[in-house]
C-alpha cells in the first residue's frame, strides 16, 4: 500500500480521491436494521456507493446461532467455534478471513466501511478488520448521507462479483475480552466498563431485546449516539476527549472495556476514544446479551 492508509475516519472527498488514485481498495456498505434484518440489503440495492460490497451483520459479520460447539458441548475446530457469545456472536477470525477472501478483499487493500445508521453497524466491520490484523480500514464519516450531501453518485442494484482472493490473517490489532475476563475484573481499577446502550436500558427500566434488564455492575453509561454531531459526523477530537475524560475521571483509556447489548453499538464509543487520542480500549463482544444469559453473573439496576 503506497500511500499512508486511512485507519480511523475518511471524508467523502477523500474517498473520491482514493477511488481516482488507482490504489487498491474496497468499499463496504454495512447498512442494517435490527427490527427488519432484510431491510439493509434492500436499502443497498436502492442506493449505494459505486462498487460497494454489501456486508450483512447477521450473515457475514456474525456467527450463526446454534452452530455445533457454540455451547461448548461438542468439540469442533477452531474455525467453527464462535469467538464470542451473545445475540451477534463474533465468527472466528478464520471464518471471517474466508468471507473476506470470498468477496475479493486482500491484504494490500484499503477498506472503507459505511452505513446509513450513524456508524452503528459499519463500526463492527472496522473493528473486525483490525482484529484480523488489517490496519488500513476507515469509517466514512457521516455515512451514505454525507456521500450524497457531497453530490456524489450512487448506484442501484447488484454489483459485479469480485474474483476470490486469499486474505491472510495477521496478529490482532485490537483486544477482545470474554465474559469470564470481565467477571474477573469487576471491582478492579484495571477494568473500566462503558455501556453504550440507551440510558433507560442501562438502568434496567426497559429491555426490548434481552431476557434480563439491567447492566453489568460498575459499568458507566455513554450512549453511542453521543459521539455524533447534528450532521451525523463524529464530533471534533477535542470535544470527544473532554466528554470521555469527564466520564472516566481518573481512569485510563487503556482500562476501558466497551460493551452494549450485543457488541455492535459499543464500537462507535471505542472508535471515538481513539479519535480523542485516549488510546486503544477493549471490546466485550458478547456484551449484555451474553452476560445476562448466565444467571450466576451479577446484575445492577438504576
Amino acid at each position: 500500500m503506497s500511500k499512508t492508509p486511512y485507519t480511523t475516519l475518511i471524508r467523502a472527498e477523500q474517498l473520491t480521491e482514493l477511488q481516482a488514485s488507482g490504489q487498491p481498495h474496497m468499499v463496504f456498505d454495512c447498512s442494517f436494521d435490527l427490527g427488519q434484518p432484510a431491510l439493509g440489503r434492500q436499502q443497498y440495492l436502492q442506493a449505494h456507493i459505486p462498487g460497494a460490497v454489501y456486508a450483512d451483520l447477521d450473515q457475514d459479520l456474525s456467527a450463526k446461532h446454534g452452530v455445533p460447539g457454540s455451547d461448548g458441548s461438542v468439540a469442533v475446530s477452531q474455525a467453527d467455534q464462535p469467538a464470542s457469545g451473545g445475540r451477534h456472536p463474533l465468527p472466528s477470525r478464520e471464518r471471517f478471513s474466508v468471507w473476506l477472501s470470498s468477496v475479493g478483499f486482500s491484504n494490500d487493500m484499503q477498506a472503507v466501511v459505511y452505513d446509513r445508521n450513524g456508524a452503528n453497524f459499519c463500526g463492527r466491520l472496522w473493528w473486525m478488520l483490525k482484529w484480523a490484523g488489517h490496519d488500513a480500514v476507515a469509517v466514512l464519516d457521516g455515512g451514505l448521507q454525507a456521500w450524497q450531501a457531497a453530490g456524489q453518485q450512487v448506484n442501484q442494484g447488484a454489483e459485479p462479483s469480485h474474483f476470490q482472493t486469499t486474505f491472510t490473517l495477521q496478529p490482532p490489532l485490537r483486544r477482545l475480552v470474554s465474559a469470564d475476563m470481565v467477571l474477573s475484573g469487576l471491582g478492579s481499577e484495571a477494568q473500566t466498563l462503558i455501556d453504550a446502550r440507551a440510558p433507560a436500558r442501562y438502568r434496567g427500566e426497559v429491555e426490548p431485546l434481552d431476557p434480563v434488564a439491567g447492566h453489568i455492575p460498575g459499568a458507566l453509561n455513554r450512549p453511542f449516539s453521543e459521539n455524533l454531531a447534528a450532521d451525523g459526523r463524529f464530533k471534533p477530537r477535542e470535544l470527544l476527549r473532554a466528554e470521555f475524560q469527564q466520564l472516566l475521571g481518573e481512569r485510563t483509556g487503556e482500562s476501558v472495556v466497551h460493551q452494549c447489548g450485543s457488541g455492535v453499538s459499543a464500537i462507535p464509543n471505542l472508535l471515538a476514544m481513539e479519535l480523542a487520542g485516549l488510546g486503544q480500549s477493549s471490546l466485550f463482544a458478547g456484551s449484555w446479551s451474553e452476560w445476562c444469559a448466565d444467571a450466576t453473573r451479577p446484575v445492577a439496576r438504576g
